[in-house]
């Protein structure tokens, strides 16, 4: 990593308040070169406190943008951080009216020109899509970085019409501690506590609207880009890592976009900025490449960008199991357009005789985190056992290799005799040793076969033919190795599973098939241009770690009880634990995520979090807290939700509120 200190523009920062039509002010903080003339102006859009919890990752990139010419701008959500105003849901049409009206508050600055760009990961990669589906006239462009165009069936809370055990609940929890932070009073000033209290009378756990709404309906709808992308009129730099759970929104992006306003890019990487270079790698020049998309979309200057190919991709050599790598070996490829000339759907049929798929309720244990962040043990360890626990289906690999770019497809021919229950797909690269790596996976809540918005319940006893599709890779089968489909009926935690599903199904393979969109593995023009930069950045912000209070625990450790039968999956989520700001701020974070399903009880399945979140200003003598603890359990009707929030300012409990919720099973 280059850490830059030498631009082509000298730079300021002030931090500012925005005001919106309601007279609610925005927090933001501004970065800007020293210059006369008006610049275009890059927006990041959060709820994630700038003041704190993002300012490391703020420093590495909206100084170095401010170098380059342009007036970058980091913007709490309305009742987040130190902004006014009251939390809502995710993406809800106040805050993405609230981002329209910054971004045309930010191009009738003095030193704004006109232009604006936005940008973002994951919450600010969602709303930059978003607000430029809402086309505000200066939002020229945007660089979306691991974000969905589909809000129901590529995020968080339900895959294949599944409802997601893992990171609904762990979302849910997560934000729940999330919201409940008080404003600093640095820099909200003396009103922080009443905008505190204020905000904590109108918090109300997610999890309760997500469970609310286990169809694709119109809470859905909105916000989900897929819905109208024409509606987009900004250029749009799609990017996205193999290792993220949303690296298909870059794939359907460059597929349903123009071709003369989207570009799209995906590396091994995991939920991350590309640059930062956390496992796995390679990093790249990131700040670099974007620099280009905004100097030719919002300057007006042909930086060469769009003469790129359409799709940029990495694909994987083989690689043996591990939780975390370094980097992975592999190389560029290039697209001219996307669905590819350059790919073929490849059937292969599957054989032998019907056979039982019976999976134990803890298949799923070693799936990895459903987020990876480039921790130790994020990955999906050797995939042996879950593999044992599937029916598995081989595909020798002989001649030369087998290079796959773009999403799998399965086609399975199924007898069940309950009404509800689910299929996971898992592609495989079994090495001759035995060892398996997961490649990709999917998965399809059977209900949801005829479509993500009906719950049609399976004919007991009939044989039906679904056809479902595997995330997204770019991946390379050697010669010697052999290609595995693994098929199961449960995934836990991953997936709820569904009352009666513990009997599994009966798979035919005739009329079975694995598709996988196979590369014709040459070299093509469009690749032998593919290059970046090294990584470089601006000074990182000077953040102190002070050695660890307690004893570090596991990031993931897995316990089985034999005699009750009982699997349990402890998880740390490792957000950040302890660091000292260089304005003062000690802030600190715990949270830890438990997952346990008994062998053979579908409906044993219990999710529980629990978070501590600290902050801390010696010398105002300042020091609150927010505990939270939220749990789901299950019947063969409802969803039960727990949630539990207690508040405190010095030892003065200041908030406490409990909420217990049965939601109806709908999605199963």
């Amino acid at each position: 990593m280059r850490i830059r200190t030498d631009f082509p523009y000298e730079t300021t920062h002030d931090d500012i308040r925005v005001p919106l039509p309601d007279g609610t002010r925005l927090y933001a903080r501004v970065w800007r070169p020293v210059t006369d003339e008006p610049v275009p102006a890059l927006l990041e859009y959060l709820p994630y406190r700038l003041s704190d919890w993002t300012a490391p990752r703020d420093s590495q990139r909206h100084p170095w943008y401010a170098g380059h010419g342009y007036a970058s701008v980091r913007v709490d959500v309305r009742g987040h951080g130190n902004s006014e105003g009251l939390p809502g849901d995710e993406y809800d049409a106040t805050e993405l009216a609230d981002g329209v009206a910054v971004v045309e508050w930010l191009a009738a600055q003095p030193w704004c020109d006109g232009k604006v760009g936005m940008f973002g990961i994951s919450w600010g990669g969602f709303n930059s899509l978003q607000i430029a589906a809402l086309a505000p006239e200066p939002l020229k462009a945007v660089v979306t970085v691991c974000s969905a165009d589909d809000r129901y069936d590529n995020d968080v809370h339900y895959m294949g019409g599944s409802v997601l055990g893992v990171d609904m609940h762990a979302w849910a929890s997560t934000m729940l501690a999330f919201v409940c932070r008080p404003p600093d009073p640095r820099y909200a000033g003396e009103e922080w506590r009443q905008m505190w209290l204020r905000r904590l009378e109108a918090v109300d756990p997610f999890i309760h609207t997500w469970l609310s709404h286990q169809l694709r309906d119109a809470y859905w709808k909105h916000g989900s880009v897929c819905e109208d992308y024409s509606a987009i009129d900004a250029a749009v730099l799609a990017v996205g890592g193999w290792h993220d759970p949303y690296r298909d929104t870059v794939l359907r992006l460059v597929e349903h976009l123009p071709g003369d306003r989207v570009r799209g890019l995906i590396g091994p990487w995991s939920h991350q900025y590309p640059d930062r270079g956390l496992p796995p790698g390679p990093a790249i020049g990131f700040l670099q490449e974007t620099l280009r998309w905004w100097d030719q979309h919002l300057k007006g200057r042909d930086t060469g960008v769009m003469e790129e190919p359409l799709l940029r991709s990495w694909i994987s050599e083989s690689h043996r199991p591990a939780t975390v790598y370094p980097e992975l070996p592999g190389r560029w490829v290039g697209d001219p357009a996307w669905p590819s000339p350059y790919t073929a759907p490849t059937p292969h049929a599957l054989g032998g005789d019907p056979v039982v798929v019976r999976s134990p309720q803890h298949t799923g244990i070693d799936a990895g985190r459903f987020f990876p962040f480039g921790n130790d043990a994020d990955l999906p360890p050797d995939q042996r056992e879950e593999d044992a626990r599937s029916a598995c289906f081989e595909f020798p690999v002989s001649g030369g290799p087998v290079e796959i770019l773009g999403r799998p497809e399965v086609t399975l021919r199924l007898r069940m005799d309950v009404p509800y229950g689910q299929v996971v797909a898992r592609l495989c690269d079994v090495a001759p040793d035995g060892s398996s790596t997961l490649v990709t996976r999917g998965a399809l809540n059977l209900a949801a076969r005829e479509g993500r918005d009906r719950n049609v319940p399976w004919p007991p006893g009939a044989t039906e033919t679904v056809t479902f599709q595997l995330n997204g890779i770019g991946h390379s089968f050697p010669a010697g190795h052999r290609i595995r489909l693994a098929v199961s009926s449960a995934y836990w935690p991953w997936i709820w599973p569904q009352a009666g599903s513990e009997d599994g199904f009966v798979l035919e393979p005739a009329g079975s098939a694995l598709v996988l969109p196979v590369r014709d593995g040459g070299t093509h023009p469009e690749d032998a241009g593919i290059r970046f930069e090294p990584p470089e950045q601006s000074e990182p912000l000077r953040v102190a770690v002070p050695p660890a209070e307690r004893e570090e625990r596991p990031e993931r450790l897995v316990v089985r009880d034999v005699a009750k039968g009982e699997w349990r999956l402890e998880v740390d989520p490792r957000y950040g634990g302890t660091r000292v700001y260089p304005d003062g701020l000690e802030f600190t974070e715990d949270g830890l995520e438990t997952y346990t399903v008994r062998e053979g009880d579908p409906l044993s399945a219990r999710a529980g979090s629990q978070w501590t979140v600290r902050l801390r200003r010696p010398e105002r003598a300042w020091d609150v807290r927010v505990e939270t603890r939220s749990e789901i359990t299950c019947d063969a009707e409802d969803f039960v939700t727990s949630n539990e929030v207690v508040c405190r300012d010095g030892e003065e409990v200041v908030f406490r509120r409990s909420w217990d919720r049965r939601v109806p099973r709908v999605a199963r």
